[in-house]
């Protein structure tokens, strides 16, 4: 006597028109280890020939990064001296850029002798890469000719701002603070050309901001430059900067802004000019926190030392040649480092 589960499985299999679930027909034949069909051995000399060409763009790519590392290095080398002690003032100066060593900087300052003054060039050049990185060299080179030209601050920047004019091609849009300072009467001429006003932080707590100058350099051919004279007496810090510092971004989508600054300053007077620098770098970087600043930072700093009567012949070529530290660094302070800074 049939059970009914059993004839209920009788009956499945003799269901007209049932259709059996077959297996793949490589595990049905064995073939095709690696879960591929085979096709002649096509298939695998392909995947090794896409190998060996993605192999090929690696290396290019590593060359091509390894490039972009050494024109960097070459780049912030131009940016020399990054401390230097000149007669009664100190100055520092320091760019962190967006992408750390790797990347090539649009923001860029010198220092450079011209004649018995001292010439200080703070510049931001628009966009990133390489781009700006090659403008660059170019810009530099043409603000000390220019400089050497005109012993007034606002003509070198006219002058500077016609010759960048005049390229029929695409011009680089750039943001410049140049200034020249006298050693025999401590002023600073000065020309702001479109950068953050620097700020001068006077010995009585007072601070000024340094705003004559003209327009962004690059646009018009056409346009008027003024310059503007203050005296730094001993005590007197200048910071010079980017809009890279004071628009730099927290978590919160806060900038640092210009009272950020002048409080982190502020919390340092009296400190030296490469103290300062990194106080105030440190500060903006706390600031941001976790949020990786969106745009190079670059500081300069000049600093009139208290009650320092020091012989300047001999002195200022040897600085030039041997500043008392290498060329930009760009690694970021640690924060102990920078707290240790704003606690002195």
């Amino acid at each position: 006597m049939m059970t009914s589960t059993e004839g209920m499985l009788d009956i499945k299999r003799n269901v007209p028109g049932e259709r059996r679930v077959q297996e793949p027909r490589c595990a049905a034949e064995g073939k095709g280890s690696q879960g591929l069909p085979p096709a002649g051995g096509e298939l695998p000399e392909n995947i090794q020939s896409v190998r060996e060409e993605l192999d090929a763009v690696r290396r290019e790519q590593a060359k091509l990064q390894q490039a972009i590392y050494e024109a960097a290095q070459v780049q912030r080398r131009l940016c020399a001296p990054r401390e230097l002690v000149w007669g009664e003032f100190e100055i520092a100066g320091e760019i962190f850029p967006v992408r750390h060593l790797r990347h090539l900087s649009g923001d860029f300052f010198k220092v450079m002798q011209l004649d018995s003054a001292l010439g200080l060039a703070v510049g931001d050049i628009a966009g990133k890469g390489l781009s700006a990185g090659i403008w660059q060299a170019h810009l530099m080179g043409l603000i000390q000719r220019c400089a050497r030209r005109n012993s007034d601050p606002a003509a070198a920047v006219a002058e500077v701002n016609g010759e960048l004019c005049q390229d029929q091609g695409e011009r680089p849009l750039t943001a410049l603070f140049f200034a020249r300072l006298d050693p025999q009467w401590n002023d600073l001429v000065y020309c702001n050309a479109g950068l953050p006003a620097p700020l001068l932080f006077r010995h009585n707590k007072t601070v000024e901001r340094l705003e004559k100058g003209g327009p962004m350099l690059g646009a018009l051919q056409e346009a008027e430059f003024n310059s503007g004279r203050v005296r730094l007496n001993p005590g007197d810090m200048l910071i010079a900067y980017s809009d890279g510092v004071t628009e730099c971004r927290n978590s919160q989508e806060e900038e640092f802004e210009t009272g950020r600054l002048s409080a982190a300053v502020g919390a340092v007077s009296g400190a030296s000019a490469n103290q300062v620098l990194f106080s105030t770098l440190g500060a903006v970087l706390d600031f941001a926190d976790a949020c990786s600043p969106e745009d190079d930072l670059t500081l300069l700093v000049i600093r009139r030392r208290e009650g320092t009567t020091i012989e300047r012949s001999a002195s200022r070529s040897k600085d030039f040649l041997a500043p008392h530290r290498g060329p930009t660094s760009v690694m970021r302070p640690k924060k102990a480092e920078r707290r240790g800074h704003r606690s002195k």
